[in-house]
């Protein structure tokens, strides 16, 4: 019976010996293994946020990406705009600039032409004429001499060949360098009319301004002031001069 109970403590102390031994193996055995899992798992939270902080970024690179494209295509939109005016500006001033060639070749044929013509002034005749008057101190054109010019330019007909002679003049009221001013203004009114009115080159145009020289009418009388406050209009020209001589000569017996 002692026996049998001593077996008995025996089998449970050696029980209890071999389930503690068995916990303490397992604890041992788990701990690393439980350990790892907890290293993996901090490493895959590590690796978690660093794999968004990573999209964050990459997604903050696209945006700025992008946005720094679409300034791009702006501004080359806009260079493209500013290269499409400045095309045009070039054509339209290049254009321009033919046109202004053109003008002055043929302004530069005319002047040779007229130069070749007036090289000889013996063969330019007196064909019109007129004199318009002026108000004291005035430069202003009136009705009375806007008519005269017309009728000269009238006269002129369709000469070829011919240039005209502008003469301003003034009374002897006043200082000679005022009245020398007021003349050549007279006469640039006059001068103007032709050109803006009548279709006159002004390279066929001489103009002067005389002052108080060469009086229409010597005297200090108001009649006298009134005649000298004028413009004298001579139209000359070489086409009867030409003609003449380049008409055939008559036949001789």
């Amino acid at each position: 019976m002692k026996t049998h109970l001593a077996m008995t403590v025996i089998l449970s102390g050696a029980m209890l010996t071999g389930g503690c031994a068995t916990k303490k193996y397992v604890r041992n055995t788990t701990a690393p293994i439980q350990a790892k899992v907890d290293q993996v798992g901090d490493q895959t939270n590590k690796n978690t946020t660093g794999l968004d902080e990573n999209r964050k970024e990459i997604k903050a690179v696209d945006e700025r990406a992008e946005s720094g494209i679409s300034a791009a295509k702006e501004r080359a939109m806009t260079a493209d705009t500013h290269a499409g005016e400045a095309m045009k500006a070039a054509q339209s001033a290049s254009a321009a600039a033919s046109a202004a060639q053109t003008k002055a070749d043929q302004d530069a044929a005319e002047i040779a032409s007229l130069r070749g013509i007036v090289s000889n002034l013996d063969d330019y005749k007196p064909v019109a004429e007129t004199t318009v008057q002026f108000a004291f101190g005035k430069d202003k054109l009136t009705d009375d001499a806007r008519a005269a010019l017309d009728k000269v330019a009238m006269d002129k007909g369709n000469l070829k060949r011919f240039v005209v002679a502008v003469e301003g003049f003034t009374d002897k009221v006043g200082t000679v360098e005022y009245n020398n001013a007021l003349s050549r203004r007279r006469a640039d009114a006059v001068v103007n009319y032709l050109v803006t009115k009548h279709d006159i080159p002004l390279y066929r145009v001489y103009m002067v301004g005389l002052g108080s020289e060469k009086p229409a009418e010597e005297g200090n009388t108001r009649a006298a002031r009134s005649k000298n406050r004028r413009v004298e209009v001579k139209i000359y020209s070489a086409d009867q001069t030409m003609a003449a001589n380049t008409a055939p000569a008559s036949p001789t017996n």
